[in-house]
């Protein structure tokens, strides 16, 4: 090949490639319900909670998965500076696309309520404090999360009904 061939064949090959990028991503093919399942299953039970959250932020089928939140928002988001946001992003997802999906049911639920409890427990380390005040987050939804649609909502619940959300100190107990 000469050199004249080559350097004519160079702008094509670049826009060919920029072509295949640009409609390439972006535009993701719809799921069979099969697909969805296996999906939503992979990110709500198989991604660490950062993965989530970028994944989260690139929405990927957006028009299958729902991938609102209203996060922690009738309970701090950051209790005592302990960051659940992610977790509570999470579970609303786990939460809203089984109900969308036609999966939500008590076996269900729990294993996404456990999600959310470990999810917590990741955040807060070895922190006593911390893994207490995610004890009172995971005890509100567990009381009340089967009647609404996130995680705020469970622990408004929780609240209204005189449920104390604040961790209690336990005797001998270190921080």
């Amino acid at each position: 090949m000469s050199a004249r061939s080559r350097l004519l064949r160079a702008p094509l090959v670049v826009l060919t490639m920029l072509a295949g990028l640009l409609l390439g991503s972006g535009y993701a093919h719809a799921l069979t319900y099969e697909e969805l399942v296996a999906v939503t299953d992979d990110y709500l039970f198989n991604r660490s909670l950062s993965d989530f959250g970028w994944i989260r932020s690139q929405q990927p089928y957006a028009d299958q998965l729902d991938w609102s939140s209203d996060g922690c928002s009738a309970s701090p988001d950051d209790p005592f500076g302990f960051t659940f946001l992610p977790a509570c992003h999470r579970h609303d997802f786990g939460y809203r696309n089984y109900r969308r999906q036609g999966r939500f049911n008590e076996t269900t639920r729990l294993a996404i309520d456990n999600k959310f409890r470990s999810d917590m427990y990741t955040i807060c380390g070895s922190n006593w404090w911390c893994r207490r005040t995610a004890d009172a987050y995971y005890y509100a939804v567990r009381s009340f999360g089967g009647l609404s649609i996130g995680t705020a909502d469970a622990v408004e619940r929780a609240k209204r009904s005189g449920v104390t959300l604040k961790p209690q100190p336990v005797a001998n107990a270190s921080v």
